[in-house]
This record gives structure tokens, C-alpha cells and sequence, in this order.
């Protein structure tokens, strides 16, 4: 059995077919590991949906913005935006079904055998393991009960802006997801900028990207989100080890790329949309 980790794929379904048939992937033995933003902005969310669920036990996801997104759209109408490609989704037979599995998928998922954990945007460097498991946890809790709407309710905003033990009620749970699927620079305490989306040049003062600190967790880290980094995170010639970047910017026009974590090679396909940077 081989283990694969794949990028964002915010829709760009026919890239997946063509990355699975270049690793031959059987989906009788293999496994797929789908680091978030599975829809949005690309033309095929629909179609990753129906075959991501599909594959059941052969396929881990963890949920990025871009899927919490389309739940909150359906479970609470938060408005859609002029660029979302969700409509598909919504309008389908299969809608609730789908919609229920994804808000099923964890934030975090980590398989100590293979040594990876993987969460949507990273892990802040002021939890351990097991602090970003528990806290995880907890969101998944909101998510997947039947009072889920006020959690989506409450979901969007940036404050606070900063991770505290005494954080209660929807405050705690809105940094908590804010880690998980929208991080990129922070302080050194894990104060999270909001506004910088570009690559690691533009990282505003007084913060760097979260994978350069000394980080609490040990086992080897999968992300995606940031596709300004074009799968690199090198910062002043250090080598930075055990840590995966995978989102290659497949709607952008670039690459969608896959980790093969029993062997630590990646290998990726040409993106089929228009480029658009």
C-alpha cells in the first residue's frame, strides 16, 4: 500500500484523474490523503466531491477555508461571492449527502505509523501535537452536531487574533479554524496576520511564515493553502526539514502535486486552467 498526500484542488478535478494515473493509483490499496480546499474557484468541485466521498476509507481530508466556506453558505446562508464556483454543488441531487460527508472530515489528521500529520494551512508553533489534536477536536465537535448553523454563524472574523487558554465559546472556536485553514505569517507567540497572501518577500513586520519557528511538534507536517510559495519554503538558504508545502497553485494556471509518503517523492501534473498570474 502506498500513501499519497495531495495539494489544494479547489475544483480541478481532471488534474486529480491524471496525477492518480500517473502514481497508478489503485484505489484498492492505495491511500489518499487530500490536504483541504477540495472546491472553489475551479470548474469541477462537484465532481471531487462525489468521487473524494467515494472512496471511503481510502481517502483522508482535512477541511480547508474554501470547504468551510460552502458549508456555512448551506448550513447557515452566508452569502456566496462573485468568485465562487459552488452553485454546482448546491443545486446537485446528492447535495445533503455530500455536504454531510464533508462536514464530517476533520481539521487535523495524523497517522503516527507513517510519522505525518496534516492540517489545511499548518500548526501554529505554540501547540504540541497533542494540544493541536485536542483543539481540533473540538471544532469537529461544533461541525458535526446538530447545532452546527450557530457555529457557522459565528465562524468568519479575525479577532481574535491570538491564541489564549482562556478563550471560551465561539471566540475560541473561530481562532482555532483561523489556525487550521487561513494561517500564514504569525508572531513568535502566534499572533496571526490576516492581510499578506503573497509569498514569503511580502511577509509583514514583526511576523514570519509559522513553519520558521521552532516548531513544538515533531512528526512531519502537511499543508497546503499557500500557493504564493509554490511548494518552497525556503527562507535565507535554511533547510527546513519536515516540512511539505503542497499547495502548487493548481487553479492558478500552475501544477497540482502529490507527496508519496512511504518514499518522500513528489510528483506533480501541468494545471488545465487558464493561467492567471
Amino acid at each position: 500500500m502506498t500513501t499519497y498526500a495531495v495539494g489544494d484542488l479547489q475544483g480541478c478535478f481532471s488534474e486529480l484523474e491524471q496525477l492518480l494515473d500517473k502514481l497508478n493509483f489503485d484505489p484498492e490499496t492505495d491511500q489518499l490523503w487530500l490536504a483541504g480546499d477540495l472546491v472553489n474557484r475551479g470548474p469541477e468541485s462537484l465532481q471531487v466531491l462525489r468521487f473524494a466521498s467515494g472512496l471511503g476509507d481510502r481517502v483522508r481530508c482535512v477541511l480547508g477555508n474554501h470547504d468551510l466556506h460552502l458549508l456555512a453558505v448551506a448550513y447557515s446562508g452566508a452569502r456566496l461571492k462573485r468568485s465562487d464556483t459552488l452553485q454546482a454543488i448546491l443545486d446537485a441531487p446528492d447535495c445533503d449527502d455530500l455536504l454531510d460527508w464533508l462536514r464530517h472530515q476533520p481539521l487535523c489528521h495524523f497517522d503516527a505509523k507513517l510519522g505525518y500529520v496534516m492540517t489545511h494551512a499548518g500548526i501554529p508553533p505554540i501547540w504540541d501535537l497533542e494540544q493541536t489534536l485536542a483543539y481540533a477536536k473540538e471544532v469537529e465537535h461544533a461541525l458535526r452536531g446538530n447545532k452546527c448553523k450557530r457555529y457557522f454563524e459565528h465562524m468568519y472574523g479575525n479577532k481574535p487574533a491570538k491564541w489564549s487558554d482562556d478563550l471560551k465559546g465561539f471566540d475560541r472556536l473561530r481562532v482555532i479554524t483561523n489556525y487550521f485553514t487561513r494561517m500564514r505569517f504569525c508572531t513568535p507567540k502566534g499572533k496571526l496576520d490576516f492581510d499578506s497572501k503573497e509569498g514569503l518577500d511580502q511577509c509583514p513586520e514583526g511576523y514570519a511564515p509559522w513553519f520558521s519557528y521552532p516548531r513544538q511538534v515533531k512528526a512531519q507536517i502537511i499543508f497546503g493553502h499557500w500557493a504564493a510559495l509554490e511548494g518552497r519554503i525556503d527562507i535565507a538558504n535554511r533547510n527546513i526539514q519536515g516540512i511539505h508545502a503542497l499547495d502548487t497553485g493548481c487553479v492558478w494556471g500552475a501544477t497540482l502535486t502529490a507527496l508519496n509518503l512511504n518514499t518522500g517523492e513528489k510528483t506533480s501534473v501541468a494545471s488545465l486552467q487558464k493561467a492567471k498570474y
